[in-house]
């Protein structure tokens, strides 16, 4: 079974001269739907919608079997959405933050005005941009048993990711801000062990019935079964600057969920590692990306990141070669090492040129030049 994919990508809509966000999601949405009036075409995906924020888009692939189609999809739905900002009067920004400072716009809905009079500055203050990716399962039973089995390995996706070190006008200190903003969420990170698609279903009615949790849809775990599609759905990773590594991504989850699959059809059990263990590992992988350690998830403890990285490719290997995608994740990770995750990136053009608006530009240019395939 070589398992569809598609990508949901949160976008920032950032002034060209300022590098500001800028509140222009109304007029852009309407521009990219003058030129789409089918809205995107028959079937999930291909759209530009709305986000949490006016500041901010999102835009979502169809699904996909072959990483380069779904590469070009990637690439197109970014140039899509530039020229829809840019005909709003900005640009668009693959940053998982806002380097600069801002105070959000919410978008004007019912749902997020009970969202910022629940959570306060939680939800007031929210402005990150994340990437999720759904890939194929072959329904609830199979979900559940994926979900318990890639667990530790998430963090490694999130330092792998990782696009966030400036916030509001300083560096963080962290590759990844937008995980330390994501999980002031009650709901969001690492889960428990499910074992069965009942006890998934039951807990996620326990959480919406603590009244904590307003509905379904504010379920954020790091992955997650989607409710309107037969996918997991891993919600990890950082919005990536350059698109390469939004394939690279993919790909892994992918690996990921089929090895994850097959060890379960095997009777293999999940590894009994505790939630706990697992939020402190993506804690670490948000404080320090791929620069650094990561905790290895063969072992719960530190380990160069390169060679954690190894660990994972070693891990989802037989997968990616069955799927074909294991020469294009070789070259794509070979490239992401070569020239840094996002953060990196990021922290390399504020050394030379010491102004973040100098950053958010050239996030700007990357967002769309970035496509190598």
């Amino acid at each position: 079974m070589t398992r569809q994919v598609g990508v949901e990508e949160e976008l920032l809509l950032v002034d060209p001269d300022t590098g500001r966000p800028s509140a222009i999601a109304g007029t852009a949405l309407s521009r990219w739907a003058a030129a789409h009036p089918d809205g995107g075409g028959d079937g999930p995906g291909g759209m530009v919608e709305e986000e949490f924020q006016q500041e901010q888009i999102e835009t979502d692939t169809r699904p996909c079997t072959s990483m380069e189609d779904l590469a070009q999809q990637v690439c197109s739905q970014r140039a899509e959405a530039s020229e829809a900002a840019r005909a709003a009067g900005g640009e668009l920004a693959a940053l998982a933050t806002t380097p600069m400072e801002v105070v959000p716009t919410l978008t004007p809905k019912a749902r997020y005005r009970k969202m910022v009079r629940e959570y306060g500055l939680t939800a007031a203050e929210a402005l990150s941009c994340g990437v999720h990716v759904h890939v194929e399962v072959d329904g609830d039973d199979e979900g559940v048993a994926v979900l318990d089995r890639i667990r530790g390995w998430l963090p490694v996706l999130l330092a792998l990711t990782a696009n966030s070190p400036f916030y509001q006008g300083q560096d963080s200190g962290y590759e990844s801000f937008r995980s330390q903003i994501w999980n002031r969420w009650p709901s969001a990170g690492p889960t428990e062990l499910f074992g069965s698609a009942q006890a998934y279903r039951d807990t996620i009615d326990d959480l919406v019935a603590t009244g904590a949790v307003l509905d379904v849809g504010m379920v954020y775990f790091d992955a997650r079964l989607a409710a309107a599609y037969p996918t997991v759905e891993i919600r990890v990773g950082d919005v990536c600057q350059h698109p390469d590594d939004t394939v690279l991504l993919a790909a892994l989850c992918r690996g990921l969920v089929s090895t994850a699959a097959a060890q379960a059809k095997a009777g293999e059990p999940a590894p009994p590692v505790r939630s706990e263990t697992i939020r402190v590992s993506t804690w670490r992988a948000g404080r320090s990306g791929v620069g650094g350690s990561l905790v290895d998830p063969r072992t719960m403890r530190p380990a160069p990141a390169e060679h954690v990285v190894d660990a994972l490719l070693d891990h989802v290997r037989a997968a990616l070669e069955d799927s074909g995608d294991l020469k294009l994740v070789d070259r794509l990770l070979s490239q992401l090492r070569e020239r840094g995750n996002g953060a990196q990136v990021q922290r390399r053009v504020f050394r030379d040129t010491g102004r973040l608006e100098d950053v958010v530009r050239a996030a700007v240019g990357a967002t769309v030049q970035g496509c190598t395939l």
